[in-house]
């Protein structure tokens, strides 16, 4: 069993937005040497494309900002991941509606909005950039800045 704290960022597909979260929280936490310490996962609400690397457009975008996607593949959150992850974090509304039908009756997990720990942004969700060809930059710099905003988060409750 593991003492790491862990995050889960959760989105519909897991080839978007929650890969781009992962990717980037990841490297915050590696840059500030805490992979002994955070573990980050990232899922869908849906199991469209369970397996497949995030979408190419995600990992062009990140990729500009020397995070690299290439190597993470999708998956479906589960029942379990309530009680696996101590911090569940969705890109919208619909994403926490959908994982909250299928929680179990006790969880141990935080759950919140990636953009509740957003400093620059005062929407509540990060849109889903799938079906248009612009948006992946945007999507980029929400994730960046919430994310920095949850790291923060997490320091400050377990005094990191």
């Amino acid at each position: 069993m593991s003492n790491k704290i862990k995050v889960i960022f959760v989105c519909m597909g897991n080839i978007c937005r929650s890969p781009t979260a992962h990717g980037v929280f990841q490297t915050m936490v590696d840059e500030q040497g805490l992979d002994e310490v955070i573990e980050v996962e990232s899922g869908g609400t849906h199991g469209y494309h369970i397996g497949n690397p995030p979408d190419l457009r995600s990992q062009q975008v990140a990729m500009k900002h020397d995070v690299d996607l290439s190597g993470l593949r999708a998956r479906q959150f589960l029942t379990d991941d309530f009680n696996d992850f101590d911090f569940i974090i969705g890109m919208d509304k619909e994403n926490i509606t959908t994982m909250l039908s299928i929680k179990p009756d006790r969880y141990t997990a935080t759950i919140s909005l990636m953009l509740d720990y957003s400093e620059k942004y005062s929407q509540q969700e990060v849109p889903d950039p799938y079906y248009g060809n612009d948006g992946f930059d945007l999507v980029f710099n929400m994730v960046s800045d919430a994310s920095a905003g949850l790291l923060r988060h997490i320091r400050q409750l377990h005094r990191l």
